[in-house]
């Protein structure tokens, strides 16, 4: 059969790109991403320079460089939440029984 092409085989997305790639700690690298890109939206959406973003968030430049670029190793979730109230947001924390049709628990950020 000369024509016929194999088909690659497709795994849908758990939601986590991180836990898809079985990478340690994904849930709270997702979080950390995606507070991160809240924080980005913000400093691009107001026009801040990396050194007024950095005096705003009272950290320096190279450090708002990394956050630019998503090298988030140096952050932790609480940090990047600080961040985020320095930047005039409220964070808001739900915690809630998780549906028994869902197998594990997990941490979930949204941005409004």
């Amino acid at each position: 059969m000369a024509g016929r092409r194999n088909k690659p085989e497709i795994t849908p997305s758990s939601g986590n790109v991180f836990a898809d790639l079985r990478l340690p700690n994904a849930e709270e690298k997702q979080t950390k991403a995606r507070l991160a890109v809240a924080i980005n939206q913000i400093i691009t959406g107001q026009q801040l320079s990396q050194m007024a973003a950095a005096r705003r968030l009272k950290i320096n430049q190279p450090k708002i460089s990394a956050l630019a670029n998503y090298r988030l190793e140096g952050f932790s979730v609480e940090r990047l939440m600080h961040f985020l109230t320095a930047l005039d947001r409220d964070v808001e924390i739900v915690i809630r029984r998780k549906p028994r049709s869902r197998k594990g628990a997990r941490i979930l950020v949204t941005a409004a």
